[in-house]
């Protein structure tokens, strides 16, 4: 199965390289399932909105996730309510609204776990993700209950979520890690067969400071004083994510390669679906 994640789409720069870049490669590379983090996608950049789920949907993405803006919006409440593709961090507190995963049927009829979770360590708080995800990859098993299994884990410290790509190991086709919008260089297959990356990058403008205009975050670090909000860059955006082959038969990944297509970042592209 080829699995095609993207990393946090930020502001219109994001939604506009998405809706240019995605849907011809989905048809070119075959994937056969698609998510993207959209926590970030409304047009000031913070949060998600009708018009952005909606983009994202129509440029191809099967299932979207959010993270720790999900409810920037005040719409993101109602949207999450009637729209079951789209999912929020289940480690949330119970009461809730919407779903922390969602499992979705491909064209060719293959079942696809896809779970959404939030980090602990520099986060807002929410409950236990470890034993959350536990339970779920327990219940519903690769190979036996679904036919592949992805794990979106919205977090700030590289060590907790290499600990949950290796917690995971070998129970999920694929760990991946959003939030801190920049890609980073450890895509592999871990021991037991799953592909994993600490951060997928974002969708975004790189001319940037993780997606923002870059003049109001160096002005407030270098005075340590706020002279206005932080609003997306807008120039062009480059997509990161990452691409996953998975073996049929067990669900785990075969091969992984991150994707970067656009300006600033050196450009990558799964070299297995070309």
């Amino acid at each position: 199965m080829r699995i095609l994640f993207i990393g946090d789409v930020v502001g219109a720069a994001g939604l506009a390289a998405l809706s240019s870049l995605l849907p011809p490669l989905l048809s070119r590379w075959r994937v056969d399932v698609t998510i993207v983090n959209g926590e970030n996608s409304a047009e000031a950049g913070f949060g998600i909105t009708f018009d952005s789920y909606r983009a994202i949907r129509n440029a191809g993405a099967d299932v979207v996730t959010l993270g720790n803006h999900s409810w920037n919006r005040k719409e993101a409440l109602e949207l999450i309510q009637n729209e079951p593709r789209l999912i929020r961090p289940i480690n949330y507190v119970p009461g809730t609204p919407g779903a922390g995963l969602v499992e979705v049927q491909t064209a060719k009829l293959k079942r696809v776990l896809v779970i959404n979770a939030l980090g602990r360590l520099f986060m807002e708080p929410a409950d236990d993700p470890f034993g959350t995800i536990s339970r779920i990859l327990e219940e519903r098993r690769l190979a036996r209950d679904v036919d592949a299994a992805v794990l979106d884990f919205h977090c700030e410290a590289t060590g907790e979520k290499q600990a949950m790509g290796h917690f995971c190991d070998g129970r999920a086709s694929l760990v991946v890690g959003t939030h801190t919008h920049t890609p980073s260089a450890d895509c592999r297959v871990l021991p037991r067969g799953t592909a994993y990356m600490t951060d997928a990058g974002m969708t975004g403008d790189y001319d940037s400071v993780v997606g923002m205009d870059k003049r109001e975050p160096i002005n407030r670090f270098a005075t340590g004083m706020s002279s206005g909000r932080f609003t997306p860059a807008a120039g062009v955006a480059t997509m990161c994510g990452v691409a996953v082959e998975t073996n049929e038969a067990t669900g785990l990944a075969v091969t992984v390669a991150p994707v970067r297509i656009g300006p600033h970042l050196g450009e990558r592209n799964p070299h297995f679906w070309e």
